[in-house]
């Protein structure tokens, strides 16, 4: 019988440590990923308020400067009557922790050295951090001494926090004397719908303002509050302002229930874009009932934006549409989110990102019908515009209507496309997540698609009939679940096997513009299902991604390289083949000319990952006559309109070869066609169709001479998902007059990405 030596125990000791540590450098490796959507979050433990020396120097935080989100800034100490920042010397990811912690937030995400976010003013108060991260105050961290410091503030140091706050968090004001220099800390915000009309309507907007400390929910005194005020909290909760509203059945509402109210008052500027960037304000005094001086809860009632009007759960059709002209966004995955383009001269252009910030993202969004700005975003984070950049260096008060009436430098030039400002706006809670769920997927961004809806009194869940299922339904889907772009859109999901109970199809019939929030603002059948290929196996799925590409045509190159040819028809027999001439065609003698509009095409993509082929090559399709593979049977298609919209000469391009022809300096080639390569487009280059190949034409050999719309249109199919598909399509007005010099085609109007053909 084998019996372990003392050495094997070791051994088995040794090996088990080694084990232990590796498990805990993995979990330290992947933690600030965080949890996809879907999977269930680790239990978080409860928050406990410090308990501090009386000799630990009493201090408080807070993030300033130039922030793109609430959630980061500029560290900033107030101690001994003044606030002050805090050096870069020796700061780590702990010093950042402690910061994070000491400010309610569960944790850090990233810090920023020389003064990221601006330069501070007043003392310097800490140098030389050294910090383990378990600390409870920074002013317990190992430093110089607080005060004591041979830095700049060109070394202010900034942090990025998570979103998340701790659980239980209570904010403890250690400096009562100075209450109104402190920001407000507390765990959560909500508005609580009393009265019953509001409590059946979504999205709520109207209702007490209630605080969450240290874990408890609580009214805030009326006494001194204002407007301002109001106005931060609805643009927090998706809206653009406040009304007034019916204050005596709320009178009498808080005699039948006592009022439970928070320590502190509110003072807000009316520009913060959240809650945590206000001013608290004076304690709350209660008397011995338990009412507040001179005041009751508060309560506010805001205003929705027109595509987030109040309605009952079941009677909400409308897609959404933007609601001001001279602003729109484009390339976000949610509504709400977009590259900030504007209207100028009757043409679109973008903002550089250069001193962008939180409040011009606020006024954007409100100007847009949405709340406050979540997140200013810069270096064409959300995409490459085209044409000009037509602001720079935006400065808002932050009471504007209209990013248009911001100060901005308009001598300053130099900006390109990859400083293109965008923003993410707070959208109002609108509950369509839970109506909706991916079901059987490897991940959470992907699976066959399941819809709760009303059956016989009660919510059952089921499939979505996969008859006519496309990208643009895929997109709507993962719009509604907030898991960004469709990357494909599939017509059976047997390899995805869902809840057995939700086999059975509860939708089909769906047809969506792409601009739906939510699947149930499509057009489907409703009650009368209609189906042959029923549910399980052959119902709808998706596949979602974070990103996608975006394809945009320049017109300048289509109208400089149009030209007219008289090409025999014997040499266009492999075209013939393809489709590429007009239907009369095929009664042609072969010694006779065909009159072909020719041009380049030349596709950029502005997005943020490449466009690939739908198809795989295993099943790319070989044509004979011209030698080469189509990836894409239908890439762009062209058109003759006459003016009143009538089509009177076509052509189309199979995609037998996308590749990348140029890139933006820094970005190197990655798809070339030659021998059986890899086709697509990398994000940053161009493919170039030449003038002179096969098919790159329109028929226009029956063509009569007049005024006409020349129009080009990328993926018009839609077969391969894209961020934006407004830009894919160009139209130029050109004139005609019979003759074949080029003089003969002339432009008038070129139309592309201007008002006119929006």
């Amino acid at each position: 019988v084998y019996r372990p030596s003392f050495s094997s125990k070791m051994t088995a000791a040794h090996i088990l440590l080694v084990l232990l540590a590796l498990l805990q450098l993995t979990c330290g490796q992947y933690e600030h990923l965080g949890y996809p959507p879907g999977y269930p979050e680790p239990e978080q433990e409860q928050y406990t308020p410090p308990q501090l020396a009386p000799d630990t120097p009493r201090i408080q935080l807070r993030l300033a400067g130039d922030k793109r989100k609430h959630n980061e800034g500029r560290v900033e100490v107030f101690y001994n009557g003044e606030w002050g920042t805090v050096c870069d010397d020796d700061f780590n990811i702990h010093s950042a922790q402690v910061v994070c912690r000491e400010l309610g937030y569960l944790e850090a995400v990233s810090w920023s050295p020389s003064s990221k976010y601006g330069k501070g003013e007043g003392p310097i108060w800490f140098d030389n951090l050294h910090c383990t991260g378990k600390e409870k105050t920074l002013a317990l961290c190992p430093s110089n001494g607080i005060g004591v410091s041979d830095c700049k503030h060109s070394e202010d140091v900034g942090v990025v926090c998570s979103d998340r706050r701790i659980p239980g968090f209570k904010f403890v004001n250690t400096l009562p004397n100075h209450v109104e220099n402190m920001d407000i800390q507390v765990e959560d915000v909500r508005i609580r719908a009393i009265l019953s009309s509001y409590r059946k309507r979504i999205p709520v907007t109207e209702g007490y303002v209630e605080v969450k400390d240290g874990g408890k929910w609580k009214q805030i005194c009326s006494s001194d509050w204002t407007e301002l005020n109001s106005r931060v909290i609805c643009g927090m909760f998706g809206f653009p302002g406040e009304r007034k509203y019916n204050a005596r059945v709320y009178k009498m509402f808080a005699r039948r229930r006592k009022p439970s109210y928070w320590d502190f008052s509110v003072n807000c500027t009316g520009t913060e874009a959240h809650l945590s960037s206000c001013k608290l304000g004076q304690v709350t005094s209660v008397k011995s009932n338990g009412t507040c001086s001179g005041g009751l809860p508060v309560v506010v009632s805001c205003v929705p934006g027109r595509a987030f009007a109040p309605t009952p759960m079941t009677g909400f059709r409308k897609a959404f549409r933007q609601e001001q002209p001279l602003v729109r966004l484009r390339g976000g995955a949610i509504v709400g989110e977009g590259r900030v383009e504007v209207l100028k001269n009757g043409e679109w252009g973008t903002i550089c990102d250069d001193n962008w910030n939180l409040l011009s993202a606020t006024v954007v969004c409100r100007e847009l019908g949405f709340g406050t700005a979540k997140e200013a975003l810069s270096g064409g984070r959300l995409g490459q515009g085209m044409g000009p950049v037509h602001m720079n260096e935006v400065q808002c008060s932050g009471f504007e209507k209209s990013i248009t009436e911001c100060y901005f430098n308009k001598e300053s030039l130099g900006c390109s496309h990859e400083e293109d400002a965008a923003v993410r706006c707070n959208v109002p809670a609108m509950g369509f997540q839970e109506r909706l769920r991916l079901s059987g997927g490897r991940n959470p961004y992907e699976g066959r698609v399941e819809v709760l809806v009303e059956r016989n009194g009660s919510l059952v869940w089921g499939t979505v009939c996969s008859e006519g299922w496309g990208t643009m339904e895929a997109m709507v889907v993962c719009r509604q679940l907030g898991l960004g772009f469709a990357s494909s859109a599939f017509q059976e999901t047997w390899y995805w096997p869902g809840e057995v109970s939700a086999d059975g199809v509860v939708m089909s019939g769906v047809r969506c513009s792409g601009t739906e929030m939510s699947l149930s603002h499509c057009l489907h059948h409703g009650d009368h299902l209609t189906c042959n290929k029923g549910g399980g196996r052959n119902a709808a799925g998706v596949s979602c991604s974070e990103t996608a590409p975006d394809l945009v045509l320049n017109p300048q190159v289509v109208e400089q390289t149009t030209y007219m040819e008289d090409r025999p028809m014997f040499m266009l027999q492999c075209a013939y083949e393809e489709n590429c001439l007009s239907s009369t065609s095929s009664q042609a003698p072969a010694n006779s000319y065909r009159r072909l509009l020719r041009f380049s095409s030349q596709i950029h993509n502005n997005g943020q990952s490449d466009f690939r082929p739908k198809a795989g090559r295993h099943s790319w399709v070989w044509h004979d006559c011209h030698r080469h593979y189509h990836s894409m049977e239908v890439f762009t298609v062209y058109d003759l309109f006459s003016l009143n919209g009538t089509k009177v000469a076509e052509g189309h391009k199979a995609s037998f070869c996308l590749e990348d022809s140029e890139c933006d300096e820094g970005i190197e080639k990655v798809y070339e066609c030659a021998n059986f390569g890899e086709q697509g487009i990398t994000v940053g280059c161009w493919d170039t169709y030449r003038h002179d190949i096969d098919c790159q034409w329109i028929d226009i050999t029956e063509l009569k001479p007049g005024d006409y719309i020349f129009q080009i249109v990328i993926n018009p199919n839609y077969e391969v998902p894209e961020s934006d598909y407004t830009n894919n399509i160009m139209k130029c007005r050109c004139r005609y007059d019979g003759h074949r010099e080029k003089k003969s085609l002339t432009f008038p109007g070129l139309l592309n990405n201007q008002v006119t053909h929006r």
